[in-house]
């Protein structure tokens, strides 16, 4: 486009006043406030001159502008945070919000979402209350604990138990538990937070108790154990026994901590990884114990802090658990999951528990329900099939369990796998998938019934429109 014709085309532009009125004329856009319908007609104007100056042929017709101000408004009417499918076989994926919630805590949450609650309200006496007291009594019968507390992660826990606990003093952990978590937090990140001194002791691969008794001194706070949840270390290694280093804290008056991280509430073991349950940190003798609510015990964001009463005590005084308390929402999704454990069968009950539990059976009928509703598709030349996988727990629990899975492998015709993947993240329910030699799988272990149905549903569609 010449000079002369682009400035001739930049005159041309529609004057903002003359869209204003003409979108006062359009049902659509009456709707809008008028201060936001004015800001979305400046936009919809701006780039239309840039791309002007850029050479671009646009249309800047009345009608085709207002139209672009409606498409506008329609993008900012459509969330950012969404639901997915997951079909990637990772049963707790951070990136995809870890746990789903049960149907129990669900309905909790629905129940407080659009109302008053008795969030910091005691009923029965008509006073103040503690927002924590609606979960404390159910987490002390499940895991054996005195007292509990919960915050708003678990990263914030381990803050809060450092800082109430032994600020100022030194804390002595393994070298070989000082982990990363996601997102580069790190063990000693949050523990210089917390104004505690770290002290390593022993090595990556070996550490002894009397590693641990030769640094306690006159300052120190506690003993920390790091649970290990999203790595191993195997081969020539070595950690004290639990009991022997409760034995150990105890003649020496210190707390013993134990960041159990992911933390379950059942006993868990897969393809040979096992992880400890928060009622055994307890009896083997941890004071205190920190966990997520939202990995292996499948309810909501939390950091959940078990153990002695007479440490619980001093951190529900610590001016630190204000900025990080848990939302009420968050707290009445915990306290229906907790009542999932105590009034159900969690391995039926709780979304990722099931999905752990799902046996080679169920999952190839799965696998199979799937490749039968989409099997049309093999007429279009999509190569279609149901294929043993592996899948992963995710969210830094059992980091060696390979989980034995069943899912369908779809290799589209003359289109490109990632081809494929890219239209079905980019739907209006985006499907999540594994790529994997030019095919794209479909790991059914997370996938819900309806999500059977909707995948099936969606690869139709996209395999008419990619065939137009």
């Amino acid at each position: 486009m010449d000079r002369e014709l682009t400035k001739e085309r930049l005159r041309s532009l529609p004057a903002i006043d003359r869209l204003v009125a003409a979108a006062g004329c359009k049902n659509d856009l009456q709707q809008f406030p008028y201060p936001l319908l004015v800001e979305k007609i400046r936009q919809v104007v701006d780039e239309a001159r840039q791309k002007i100056q850029q050479g671009e042929v646009v249309d800047i017709s009345v009608p085709a502008l207002l139209t672009d101000v409606l498409l506008k408004f329609e993008a900012a009417a459509k969330p950012s945070l969404r639901t997915v499918i997951n079909a990637t076989g990772v049963v707790l994926h951070t990136n995809l919000g870890r746990a789903p919630l049960s149907i129990r805590a669900k309905s909790m949450v629905e129940k407080v979402l659009t109302g008053y609650c008795n969030l910091e309200y005691n009923i029965a006496s008509g006073e103040r209350g503690s927002r924590y007291s609606h979960i404390v009594k159910r987490l002390c019968t499940i895991t054996g604990a005195e007292d509990a507390l919960v915050v708003n992660n678990n990263a914030a826990a381990v803050l809060l138990v450092l800082s109430g606990l032994a600020k100022g003093k030194e804390v002595i952990v393994s070298r070989g538990e000082l982990v990363e978590i996601g997102g580069a937090f790190r063990v000693p990140d949050v523990l210089r937070q917390s104004g505690a001194q770290l002290i390593e002791v022993g090595t990556t691969n070996k550490t002894h108790l009397y590693d641990y008794e030769q640094a306690i001194s006159l300052n120190t706070g506690a003993i920390l154990k790091v649970h290990t949840s999203n790595y191993k270390i195997v081969g020539f290694t070595a950690q004290p026994d639990s009991k022997e280093l409760s034995l150990l804290a105890r003649r020496h008056n210190l707390p013993l901590i134990e960041d159990l991280g992911s933390g379950t509430l059942v006993p868990l073991s897969f393809g040979g990884d096992r992880e400890p349950s928060v009622q055994e940190s307890l009896a083997v003798g941890f004071d205190i114990v920190t966990f997520s609510g939202d990995k292996l015990m499948g309810g909501s964001q939390g950091g959940i802090i078990a153990g002695k009463a007479e440490y619980i005590g001093r951190l529900k005084k610590h001016p630190l658990l204000r900025a990080i308390r848990i939302d009420k929402l968050s707290l009445a999704a915990l306290e229906g999951t907790l009542m999932d454990y105590q009034l159900g069968n969690p391995v039926c009950d709780v979304p990722v528990l099931n999905m752990l539990h799902r046996t080679q059976e169920e999952l190839y009928d799965r696998a199979k329900r799937l490749a039968d509703k989409i099997r049309p598709l093999a007429d279009t030349g999509w190569n279609i099939s149901i294929n043993q996988l592996v899948s992963q727990a995710g969210g830094g629990a059992l980091p060696t369990a390979a989980l034995p899975s069943y899912g369908v492998a779809v290799t589209p015709g003359r289109y490109s796998a990632a081809a494929l993947e890219t239209q079905l993240r980019v739907r209006e329910n985006p499907i999540i998938v594994r790529v994997q030699e030019e095919k794209v799988i479909f790991d059914v272990r997370c996938m819900t019934d309806s999500d059977l149905d909707e995948t099936a549903k969606i690869l139709l569609e996209i395999s008419k429109s990619m065939d137009q």
